[in-house]
Order: C-alpha cells, then sequence, then structure tokens
C-alpha cells in the first residue's frame, strides 16, 4: 500500500508539474496563435513568389543564388512562427523546453517516423547540399529541375513539364546525380546515329562547327565530339555547355535541327535497319 501510495504521488506530482509548465490558456491567445499561422503561411507563399520573381530580373549569373537563398528564408520563418507559439502556451524555461524538445522527438520517431526522417534529411541536405533550388538532378528515375525547396521535400520539373514531389529522406538510400551543381551551366549530350561508311572527319567537323556556331552554347566551356562503334552503325555524341541549363533541350533540338540540314547538304548517310535495338542507347 505504501508503494502504491508513493507511485500514485509521484505521478500526480508529474502531471502537476506538466500542468504548471503550460500558461493560462484563453481566448486572446487561441485568437493570436491563429493569426500567426495565417501570417505564416502567407509570408511563406509571398516569399516564394518574390524570391521567383527577383531571380528572374537579376543578371542570369546570379540566378540561382537568389533561388537557392529559399530554403533558408522558409525555415527562418518557420521557426520564428513556431517559438512565437511556444512562447504563447509554455512557460519557457531549461527543465521544461528540455522535457518539450524529449516529448517532440519521441511523439515525431514514432507516430511519423518517415515524416521525421524527411525533415532531418532535408536540414542537413541544406548544408550538405546534394541539391538546390536550380538544380538539374536525376534521383532515382526521375530527372528534371529543382524548382521548390520544402521542409518535406523537394518539387522537381521534369522535361515533360509534370511537377514531381521527392521526399528528403530518399538521400540515405538513393543515388544523386547533379548535372550543374549551382552553376548556371550544364553539360548537354547530344546523339548522332549515322551509318559505317561516313566520312568520319566531315561529320565531326560538322557537328562541332554546330555546337560552336549555337547562340545557345557557353564557348568558354568545352565543346567534345566523341565516337562509338556499333553493330547497326556509328554512334556520335556532342558533349557542349547551354549557356543557362533550363535551355538543355531547345539547345539540343537547335544543334539536331542545324547538323541535319548540313548532313543532308553533303550526302550524309544514316543507318539504314537497327540491327539490335537493344543496343541503342
Amino acid at each position: 500500500m505504501k508503494t502504491l501510495f508513493l507511485l500514485q504521488s509521484n505521478g500526480n506530482s508529474n502531471q502537476a508539474t506538466g500542468l504548471e509548465s503550460l500558461t493560462e490558456i484563453t481566448l486572446y491567445k487561441i485568437t493570436i496563435a491563429v493569426v500567426v499561422v495565417a501570417a505564416t503561411y502567407g509570408i511563406l507563399w509571398a516569399n516564394e513568389k518574390l524570391i521567383a520573381w527577383v531571380s528572374e530580373k537579376v543578371p542570369s549569373r546570379f540566378r540561382l543564388g537568389v533561388k537557392q537563398s529559399l530554403p533558408f528564408c522558409r525555415a527562418v520563418i518557420i521557426l520564428i512562427a513556431v517559438l512565437t507559439l511556444v512562447r504563447l502556451f509554455v512557460r519557457l524555461s531549461a527543465n521544461n523546453l528540455l522535457a518539450l524538445t524529449g516529448t517532440t522527438a519521441v511523439a515525431l520517431g514514432f507516430a511519423f517516423k518517415d515524416y521525421a526522417s524527411s525533415l532531418i534529411a532535408g536540414f542537413i541536405a541544406l548544408f550538405e547540399g546534394p541539391y538546390r533550388v536550380g538544380d538539374r538532378v536525376a534521383i532515382g528515375e526521375h530527372y528534371g529541375e529543382i524548382v521548390s525547396y520544402g521542409l518535406r521535400g523537394v518539387r522537381l520539373k521534369t522535361p515533360d513539364d509534370n511537377l514531381v514531389t521527392i521526399p528528403h529522406n530518399k538521400i540515405w538510400t538513393d543515388p544523386i546525380s547533379n548535372a550543374n551543381a549551382g552553376e548556371l551551366e550544364a553539360q548537354a549530350v547530344t546523339h548522332f546515329y549515322l551509318a559505317h561508311e561516313v566520312d568520319v572527319e566531315l561529320v565531326m567537323k560538322i557537328l562541332y562547327q554546330a555546337a560552336y556556331t549555337s547562340k545557345y552554347t557557353q564557348l568558354k566551356l568545352p565543346i567534345v565530339v566523341i565516337l562509338s562503334e556499333k553493330p547497326w552503325g556509328s554512334h556520335f555524341q556532342v558533349k557542349s555547355y547551354p549557356m543557362d541549363a533550363r535551355d538543355e533541350f531547345i539547345y539540343q533540338t537547335d544543334l539536331i535541327e542545324r547538323a541535319k540540314q548540313t548532313f543532308a547538304k553533303y550526302g550524309v548517310e544514316y543507318p539504314s535497319v537497327w540491327s539490335d535495338w537493344s543496343d541503342r542507347p
């Protein structure tokens, strides 16, 4: 009986301590909390629109830097909102803060394991930088430009103009290929498939000139033409850099269009039949 009484006393004491850590909840405080949440959503929305607008107005070399400030601004805004709400309802002391942090961590760990994993991964990704807003990345089977960086994940805009949401916790398990890593330029590889009998020197000169004279090409970076032999014909690759990574597919279309016009002028032949479709890249 004595042991039971002590346990009950300890339980009541802990409950009282937990209640004492909370401030008095009033209609005024609830109203303030609602206003803070609504204002936070509004500020986040306005901040995203403002950064997107500014990034398109500044010189192109600064565009990605402006866009990459979005996750940090978002994190600061949310942190301020959370601290404001906590101060409304909790008496902040060293013990209360420690208890609140521990309780929140346990609750997130059990109830929202995957969500918590994504939050932690997103925070780490801010500093490690495997991807940033404006980067062209391949995550799993998806490739495109990162247009939004949220707490839980990123939004990827694919070449088909689809928006794909990918959780940050993919960085634990999936390889991430980053084409430009914060730079304005990203290498574009354009493929050409021609017959075995073509004049290799002529074709390589045509392809090099097509890239060199394109209005999209960044001439400060190398232009390389590579040849490999396949059972069905000759495979040429032009590796070059558009001045803006967003123009990757317009750039490749421009190269193919002008190269084909020159091929027609010189009678360059294409493979007549694919002997092995599985061998084509």
